[in-house]
């Protein structure tokens, strides 16, 4: 059912209105009465119906997810800030203080779930029309784009053979105990011991024992596998059950170190992809690609994500660049005039007309165009403060559609998070200038 529109029911003698108790002048209010909260009710109409219990309210559900997002928190972190901080109460639509909180910590979940990818987007389209609004963002800074790709880390442990196989192992015995199966040995024991000296074996280079141990470790598994199928043979039900875990066990004893099918990196989260970086310190990652688009030129409030996206199948950077352009151009209204990309974006797939620039190129590039291309490294670092406090760095939400949900709420985070800087710093300067003028000039 649609949410209930919360009005101002007049005073309530028993509690403590949030106007007596906040400064009006902090970031949170400033930035609470900046954003178009009935854009929000309009967008994301269309995924209620008319039946069942009164959803929570889209300002509560939308605050709560923009100040997860904007000071890195989880989802038990900030409901329990929430009761506790009367400024996140009062962006979030609060009229009154609440000792308790009016929903749980799984409604965050399930409305993330809700609205998808598509719906929380118009986050950042809101972030981004309100920095228009407030003076932090003008329309030329949107002319001029950077694009770069990063990688999104899945929630997983480093991937092993042996670790993996060991996983499977006990999975799929938790799995029978629960469904009442008995077989006829869970490995459990005689695979942790095997898992302890494959480890071992590894770390000391004595290879040869290493692949011994993991050898072991994949027979027991089959053995597991065929003897589950002897069991649930007869029954429809249970092999609707375990087709899932029999299948990913499956996949994982029989891939191989160079196969052309998508591995298993992990068994709770099977969409995992490794990503090749080819850098020192972080060879590999595990997760999946996300692409971001921000302003070339430095706007008054900052450097603002325009785009968002993750991209799965580990795709060629420049092979991505016209669906993002594309989807760019549909979110601020107008096309870029400037691209500027790295070099990953050799050959890509632009339009013709646009006007492309790739980091060391040197045809075309002079003037004003030389002096934007330097600065395409700004992504950079927008990119770090994505990872390390918006929530980028370790994806917990689950599959592909978890992915793309948290790409675009950490990019919807940082927006935000620079607008209520900007706002900070204006209602100083403000503050500074009715101070100057009031301070008598001497003679």
């Amino acid at each position: 059912m649609h949410p209930k529109d919360r009005g101002d029911n007049g005073e309530d003698l028993f509690r403590s209105r949030l106007d007596n108790i906040i400064n009006p002048r902090h970031e949170l209010v400033k930035l609470g009465a900046a954003i178009d909260w009935p854009r929000f009710d309009e967008s994301f109409g269309a995924v209620y119906t008319d039946r069942g219990r009164p959803a929570l309210p889209t300002r509560l559900m939308a605050g709560l997810n923009i100040l997860k997002y904007m000071y890195g928190l989880s989802d038990p972190e900030v409901c329990a800030r929430w009761v506790e901080n009367p400024y996140y109460q009062h962006f979030c639509g609060e009229i009154y203080f609440c000792h308790e909180a009016p929903f749980e910590r799984s409604s965050l979940t399930r409305w993330r779930q809700r609205l998808g990818e598509d719906k929380l987007s118009e986050l950042i389209k809101e972030s981004l029309a309100a920095a228009h609004r407030e003076g932090a963002l003008r329309l030329g800074h949107v002319k001029r784009v950077t694009v770069d790709t990063t990688v999104q880390p899945k929630n997983i442990a480093f991937p092993t053979d042996a670790k993996l196989l060991y996983t499977a192992i006990v999975r799929l015995g938790r799995l029978c105990r629960r469904h009442g199966i008995r077989l006829r040995q869970t490995y459990v024991r005689v695979g942790k011991l095997a898992l302890i000296k494959a480890q071992r074996y590894a770390h000391a280079k004595q290879f040869k024992r290493h692949r011994r141990e993991v050898k072991f470790l994949n027979i027991r598994l089959g053995r597991m596998i065929r003897d589950i199928h002897r069991k649930i043979a007869t029954d429809a039900s249970l092999r609707d059950l375990f087709e899932p875990e029999l299948s990913l066990a499956g996949r994982l004893r029989r891939q191989k170190k160079r196969q052309d099918n998508p591995k298993v990196y992990s068994l709770h989260a099977p969409e995992t992809e490794c990503i090749g970086k080819g850098k020192a310190h972080k060879p590999y990652e595990f997760g999946c690609k996300v692409s971001i688009a921000t302003t070339n030129a430095r706007s008054p409030g900052g450097v603002f994500i325009l785009h968002a996206k993750a991209l799965h199948g580990s795709p060629y950077d420049g092979h991505t660049l016209k669906a993002v352009i594309e989807e760019l151009t549909e979110w601020i209204g107008t096309a870029p005039e400037r691209i500027y990309v790295d070099k990953g974006y050799r050959g890509h797939d632009a339009p013709k007309p646009l006007a492309v620039f790739r980091s060391g190129q040197k045809r075309g590039v002079h003037g004003q165009i030389k002096r934007e291309l330097r600065r395409r490294s700004a992504v950079e670092p927008v990119i770090g403060h994505l990872k390390e406090e918006h929530r980028l760095g370790r994806n917990y939400l689950k599959g592909r559609d978890g992915d793309r949900t948290n790409a675009v709420l950490a990019a919807a985070g940082l927006n935000f998070r620079r607008l209520a800087q900007w706002l900070k710093i204006l209602l100083l300067k403000i503050l500074a200038a009715l101070s100057h003028a009031k301070t008598p000039q001497p003679a």
